[in-house]
C-alpha cells in the first residue's frame, strides 16, 4: 500500500516536539503506516527534513496544484492508495479537485468540534471520517463517522518503562477552555503537589485564577517537548484531566500520551459519551462525571475523589493497556480499512 500523509499550513513543525494535536496525529499515522509495512510519502513542505533514513518527502500540497499541470500528472501517476489528511481538506474545493484526479481513499480524523463539512465530504467508504467519542460521532452523524481512538506521537517522545511516580501532572494549553484551575484545586484538596505543563494561551484566564496558580503546591514547567515531556508524564503519580463546561473535546492527545507512559488518569467530564469515557477504563483511570450546574468547588471535590481512585492503579498495567489501546500500527490499520 502507498500512503500519502498530508501536512497543512501550521505554526508547528511536522512532527512537532511538544504541543500540536493534528500535527502529532499525522506523524503517528505516518509512523504506524510505515511500521505496518506500507510505503509512506510525507506530502507538503511542513515536514522537517531530518527524520532519519527511509522517509520520502514531497513538498507539494494538493490544494496548490494547477489543473492539468505536470505536478498533477506526476502525483496521479504515483498511484496512491490512501491519503491521510486533516479534517478540513475533504471540504475544500481546490483540495478535492486534485484528489478526484488521484482516485484514492481518504482518511481524516475530526479534531474540531465546530468545523462544518460539505454534504459530500465523506461517504464512509472511499472517504472516511473518524471520531474519538460518542459525543463527537453524534455531532457528525451526517458524515458516516467511524469510532476510533486517535493516536498522537511527537518527535523523540518514545516511552521508557513505567514508574510509580510522585506528584500529579496536568498538561495542555493553559486557557479557560482547558480549565487547569480545577485540576489545581483538586490537587490541593487531596494534599498533592501538581506540575502544570504547557503554553499559556490566555494570560487573562491565569490572572483571574491567580490565587490558585500561585499556590505553594503548584509547579510551573512551561511547554515541554521530546524526552522532557515524556518524563513529565511518566514521573507523575497520576494525570489530572480537565476542560470547561461549554467546551467539547474532539480528540484529546493526552489520553494516549499519558497511558502509554504508564501514568493513570483522573478525568473530569461534564456529561457522558466524552473522550474520557471512550479512552479510559477502570484499570487505567477514573472519571468524575459532574453536572454542568455544579459550582467549581463541587466539581473539584468530585475530581479529587477520582484522583484518589487513580492513585491506586498499577502503572505497569496502565502502560501495557495504553500501548495496546493507542498503538500506531493498530490505528493505521483502522484508518486504512474500509468497513
Amino acid at each position: 500500500m502507498l500512503v500519502g500523509v498530508c501536512d497543512f499550513p501550521s505554526s508547528y513543525a511536522f512532527p512537532p516536539a511538544g504541543y500540536g494535536g493534528i500535527e502529532r496525529w499525522l506523524w503517528a499515522a505516518a509512523r504506524g503506516a510505515r511500521a505496518a509495512g506500507a510505503d509512506v510519502h510525507l506530502l507538503g513542505p511542513g515536514w522537517i527534513p531530518d527524520l532519519g533514513p527511509g522517509w520520502t518527502r514531497k513538498p507539494v500540497r494538493l490544494e496548490d496544484i494547477e489543473p492539468g499541470s505536470r505536478t498533477e500528472r506526476e502525483l496521479r501517476d504515483t498511484g496512491y492508495d490512501l491519503l491521510i489528511v486533516g479534517h478540513e481538506y475533504p471540504s475544500r474545493p481546490a483540495w478535492v479537485r486534485t484528489w478526484n484526479e488521484l482516485g484514492c481513499d481518504v482518511a481524516a480524523f475530526q479534531h474540531s468540534p465546530v468545523f462544518q463539512h460539505t454534504d459530500s465530504a465523506f461517504d464512509g467508504q472511499q472517504t472516511r471520517l473518524y471520531c474519538y467519542s460518542p459525543e463527537m460521532a453524534d455531532r457528525y452523524a451526517a458524515h458516516h463517522p467511524i469510532p476510533e481512538l486517535a493516536v498522537h506521537l511527537g518527535l523523540n517522545e518514545e516511552e521508557p518503562p513505567s514508574t510509580t511516580g510522585q506528584d500529579l501532572v496536568w498538561l495542555g494549553r493553559i486557557d479557560a477552555e482547558k480549565a487547569p484551575h480545577l485540576a489545581i484545586r483538586a490537587a490541593q484538596i487531596v494534599g498533592r503537589r501538581i506540575r502544570v505543563v504547557g503554553p499559556v494561551f490566555d494570560p487573562d484566564y491565569v490572572r483571574r485564577h491567580e490565587k490558585l496558580f500561585s499556590a505553594d503546591h503548584v509547579e510551573w514547567a512551561g511547554e515541554l517537548g521530546g524526552p522532557a515531556k515524556t518524563a513529565a508524564l511518566r514521573d507523575a503519580a497520576a494525570f489530572v484531566y480537565t476542560y470547561a463546561r461549554t467546551y467539547v473535546e474532539a480528540g484529546a492527545a493526552i489520553f494516549g500520551e499519558s497511558l502509554r507512559t504508564g501514568t493513570p488518569m483522573a478525568a473530569l467530564a461534564w456529561g457522558t459519551g466524552t473522550c474520557a469515557e471512550a479512552a479510559l477504563c477502570e484499570r487505567t483511570g477514573a472519571v468524575a462525571v459532574v453536572s454542568p450546574e455544579e459550582e467549581d468547588e463541587a466539581a473539584a471535590r468530585d475530581l479529587a475523589v477520582a484522583i484518589e481512585e487513580s492513585l491506586t492503579l498499577n502503572h505497569a498495567q496502565v502502560q501495557q493497556i495504553g500501548q495496546q489501546r493507542f498503538d500506531p500500527v493498530r490505528h493505521f490499520e483502522a484508518l486504512a480499512a474500509r468497513s
